[in-house]
């Protein structure tokens, strides 16, 4: 059986897709408690950040891929303006019934799908923006999951991936610190789970880095690949067109 990475250890590739399962199991109930206190609060404006790159105006239909919690598709929605569609994938369940129960306690109703973004069950060039937060860092074969991306879009369509990446070397003693130390105990504290949040360091530290993910991107296919580095490189907004 081929083997993977979770976190720092070197796993088989199924027994990964069930561990980061069970980290999102843990974590779902109050995956944006934490979010909100890891970051101050700066993952909204991230997340605001990516969507507004993504160009996405009222008609379009975007995919939105490991959505999670509902908050770009809240976002994609706003500026779509009832107009279009917007589709909430994620493989996690426990996950997808926060982002449903989410968005429907604010009124909206949303298309949702449990999949795997590895293997979109969804037509060739039928969206005209996909997306991806915090998602393409737990996925076992991410250039296959761009290939996915870059088919589903349409002639014309952008990517956008908001994703951790490696901050300014001159920062990373102090982030290592408060990666490996605070992290899992604001875990412990809140959630109940000091693993999973050790978890989401190490798989910071294994994610490929700014120039590495933007060559993975442009390898899948897709032009003008660029991104931008958001927290002094702590977090990048990646992106692409399909334009063959």
């Amino acid at each position: 059986m081929s083997q993977t990475h979770f976190g720092f250890e070197t796993v088989d590739e199924e027994d990964k897709a069930h561990r980061v399962a069970a980290v999102f199991d843990s974590v779902a109930n109050r995956y944006d408690l934490m979010n909100d206190v890891m970051s101050a609060g700066m993952h909204r404006l991230w997340k605001r950040f990516a969507v507004e790159q993504s160009g996405v105006r009222p008609g379009h239909k975007v995919l939105d891929i490991a959505g999670g919690s509902g908050d770009l598709a809240r976002l994609f929605m706003d500026r779509m303006q009832g107009q279009g569609q917007v589709v909430l994938t994620d493989i996690n369940e426990s996950m997808l019934k926060v982002g449903r129960d989410r968005l429907i306690n604010d009124g909206r109703v949303p298309f949702i799908v449990r999949c795997d973004g590895e293997k979109l069950p969804f037509p060739d060039r039928y969206f005209d923006c996909v997306s991806v937060a915090f998602g393409l860092r737990n996925m076992t074969h991410k250039n296959q999951a761009l290939d996915e991306m870059h088919r589903v879009l349409r002639m014309g369509g952008k990517l956008i991936v908001l994703e951790f990446s490696h901050i300014a070397k001159s920062l990373s003693r102090l982030y290592d610190l408060y990666s490996f130390k605070v992290i899992p105990r604001m875990g412990q504290w809140l959630v109940k789970d000091a693993e999973s949040y050790r978890y989401l360091a190490e798989s910071i530290r294994m994610h490929p880095d700014q120039e590495a993910l933007k060559q993975m991107i442009t390898d899948a296919g897709f032009s003008r690949a660029g991104y931008f580095n958001l927290a002094l490189g702590a977090v990048a907004v990646h992106y692409g067109w399909r334009m063959i």
